[in-house]
């Protein structure tokens, strides 16, 4: 009998090893910090070494993975995708090579989210990193007999020595500062400042541009450990953050702390079963949606570049440095289901950013050192209103209402621009769209930025979707008259529709449509003039509060659909040198559709609102296996900071929040068997695809809750209370599931439910 139950459990044990379900907690592992190293044409992905949403974030200092020299060490990268502050360089040789920064060539590089390990070939010195929140720590091996240095350039700023211990700050823009304090385990031989390539011993401080500190530890220096503390708040502050993370010099306990740390963050999406790769995409860009914002807050306290001042921070952590344009759309819904107190905190921010600042507006492009206030619109609305739509609390709508309502009413709805409203502003609050400029007409309005243009139609739809959000918050703050007033403001999109060829077709200040025109290329560099980055191919699907219009408006859910698979088919129209030459950005393409730019994230998803959600899962499954993979060319455009992240992880799920600002999630076509989501309230939420593999990825049966469901989307409540939504999955597509008119997903205000 005991032999016979052994047996079984043997056979149970291969059976689901063999199928993948065997649960694996080493969720990191199957990250792959160099997919997309390699751009396919502007900005690559960066191999971040950094704890979840923390301050202290690096990457080798180098171009992309083809350059074959790293610039120095990097200590703290202030802006994603910025040049690492401060530079920690190793040297080897004699004194008369001594720079402020060494270039080195090197081998055997070896990144992880939470530790990084490089031989720098020249020197023949090898180097291992490990991050901490807000400290981290070198351990580095010098061969011997030869003088072993080490430099610390502070870029542009202050720096001074004493004994075993170097401290200082780099000066960033908008009298920002972020400041250092370094520590070695070995007592210097020589110690000095750098001066004409040589160390001056008579002095300990430096300032101004590469400010250098150099420590001299003759030629028998073995194994130097370095730790370090960073601060924006003072070089006090940024000892403190090195001794309460890191004590002592133990390189080993910080890596299996981080490995511990992303574990955690990684496993509160749980995939069993799939392929291999499909789980190196999930996890890795699971990964990029945790390296932005960060979390400035340092014992309890903040420097907030909105007013220059160190503020108490009040129990809540404060967080910088996101990209709205690009991360309203899947990062921030992502963060409401899995971290919801981070997305609360992260909201209070916002309003703490817009209380801080002159005029009471929410950021756009929030930084340490500022708001760069870069791309169009205000999608920090649309970021509060979906919180607060979907029960999160502990923030102050009220005030994100009126800062919202402020940043549309008060601040020029120009791009890239801080400037007051002006002309345009009032042109569009009385005539409902931005207008546009003949071709070759100039520019008069002093708010237009010169390269960035007026990019009239996505202003314009942009705008009525951030007043669709605002009509959102206004209801459930009992302002009825306000609701009204911007659900009926929410669609101005209509006021630049061209109901003859079924495009958003931009208008001149008379009301006519500018010609002659081509949806493709008028616009020039980036079409700015008329669109922004993508062309009127891929905005001719950005209202996302109210698809159900836009089926109307184009004829119907058939030509609707049409209409999509047009996009799909239609050639560049010109070859790829001379279309990529215009339009950089817009990338990753499938006929005129961008994968690589975020404003064609929701579009494969629009086949639901027309009765056909087989299409977006055929869509969904080709459009993630052609762009996004597991090598170093596997991202199709910029990821800036979870922007097109965001998008893989929910559509490997099967879902995804067309609408932020809505509490409904669109169902696509999950990529794994079994799926565990665990929620930040404690409950779960699964997702079972019987069958589910790269063939079968059609919908042929589904139940929600253990109840037969036909409707192509499900409610955020379904989820937040714990769950299960069971697919059958089919290599041929069941055109019955889902395709009722009356179980299309919902559009704009109010909702039916």
């Amino acid at each position: 009998m005991k032999k016979s139950i052994f047996v079984y459990i043997l056979i149970l044990f291969v059976y689901n090893s063999s199928y993948g379900y065997t649960q694996n907690k080493d969720y990191v592992s199957y990250v792959n910090p160099y997919v997309g190293n390699i751009s396919h044409l502007l900005v690559p992905t960066y191999p971040t070494v950094h704890l979840p949403n923390s301050m202290l974030r690096v990457y080798p200092q180098r171009g992309d993975f083809t350059s074959d020299r790293i610039n120095g060490l990097p200590l703290i990268v202030a802006s994603h995708r910025g040049w690492s502050c401060f530079n920690l360089s190793p040297y080897q040789g004699n004194e008369d090579g001594l720079r402020p920064s060494i270039s080195f060539n090197y081998d055997n590089e070896k990144i992880l989210p939470y530790y990084y390990k490089v031989d720098l070939d020249d020197q023949k010195i090898k180097i291992d990193f490990a991050p901490s929140h807000q400290s981290a720590i070198y351990r580095i091996k010098y061969k011997d007999d030869e003088p072993a240095y080490l430099i610390l350039n502070s870029g542009n700023g202050d720096i001074e020595i004493s004994g075993n211990t170097i401290k200082g700050y780099q000066n960033l823009w908008n009298n920002t500062r972020v400041y250092i304090y370094m520590e070695v385990d070995a007592k210097p031989l020589k110690k000095g400042i750098l001066s004409d390539n040589k160390i001056d011993t008579s002095r300990s401080l430096s300032q101004g541009d590469n400010a250098c500190a150099v420590l001299y530890f003759g030629d028998k220096a073995g194994t130097l450990n370095v730790r370090y503390g960073v601060s924006f708040i003072s070089t006090e502050q940024a000892e403190k953050n090195l001794r309460r993370e890191i004590p002592d010099f133990k390189i080993e306990k910080v890596i299996d702390k981080g490995k511990q740390i992303w574990n955690e963050a990684l496993g509160k999406i749980k995939i069993e079963g799939g392929e291999y790769n499909d789980k190196v995409v999930f996890y890795t860009s699971l990964y990029r949606c945790y390296e932005r914002p960060i979390n400035i807050s340092e014992d309890g306290r903040y420097f907030s570049a909105s007013d220059g001042k160190v503020h108490d921070d009040e129990g809540q952590a404060f967080y910088t440095d996101d990209w709205l344009w690009d991360t309203y759309r899947a990062t921030h819904p992502l963060r409401v289901l899995i971290d919801s107190q981070v997305e609360v905190d992260i909201i209070q921010s916002f309003l703490r950013m817009a209380e801080q600042s002159p005029n009471n507006w929410l950021p756009t492009f929030p930084e340490v050192n500022r708001d760069s206030r870069r791309m169009n619109c205000n999608h920090a609305i649309a970021t509060i209103a979906d919180a607060w739509v979907k029960g999160l609390r502990g923030f102050d709508l009220a005030k994100g209402y009126d800062y919202g309502r402020k940043s549309i009413e008060e601040k020029t709805l120009a791009p890239w621009s801080s400037k007051p409203a002006g002309w345009l502003d009032k042109f569009y609050k009385e005539k409902g769209y931005i207008p546009a400029l003949a071709q070759g007409e100039k520019e008069t309005v002093p708010e237009v930025d010169g390269f960035e243009k007026r990019q009239a139609i996505p202003v314009t739809l942009g705008t009525a979707y951030d007043q669709w959000c605002l009509s959102q918050m206004a209801s459930f703050l009992g302002k009825k008259e306000e609701a009204d007033y911007y659900l009926k403001c929410s669609y101005n999109y209509r006021n630049v529709f061209n109901p003859e060829t079924g495009f958003f077709h931009p208008k001149d200040k008379n009301g006519n449509f500018i010609h002659p025109f081509d949806y493709r290329f008028s616009g020039g560099l980036g079409a700015r003039e008329y669109y922004d980055e993508n062309n009127g191919w891929v905005y001719r699907w950005d209202v996302q509060h109210n698809i159900a219009d836009l089926v109307e408006l184009m004829g119907g859910a058939e030509k609707f659909s049409q209409n999509l698979d047009d996009m799909f088919n239609e050639w560049l129209g010109r070859s790829k040198f001379e279309f990529y030459a215009q339009l950089p950005d817009h990338t990753g393409n499938v006929g005129q559709f961008s994968m690589g730019n975020e404003p064609s994230l929701h579009i494969p998803y629009l086949y639901n609102y027309a009765g056909k959600p087989w299409m977006t899962q055929k869509r969904i499954r080709h459009l993630i296996r052609q762009w996004f993979r597991n090598d170093l060319m596997g991202v199709p455009g910029d990821e800036d900071g979870g922007g097109l992240s965001g998008f893989v992880v929910f559509s490997q799920l099967g879902i995804y929040p067309v609408t932020p600002g809505s509490p409904t999630y669109n169902i696509g076509s999950p990529f794994f068997p079994h799926i565990t989501i665990q929620l930040s309230n404690g409950k779960t939420f699964e997702v079972i695809a019987r069958n589910c593999s790269a063939d079968n990825k059609y919908i042929q049966s589904a139940k929600l809750n253990g109840k037969v469901w036909n409707k192509p989307w499900i409610k955020h409540e379904d989820i937040a209370d714990g769950g299960k939504l069971e697919l059958v999955m089919g290599n041929e597509c069941n055109k019955d599931w889902g395709s009722d008119p009356a179980d299309v997903p919902p559009s704009a205000n109010p909702m039916p439910f």
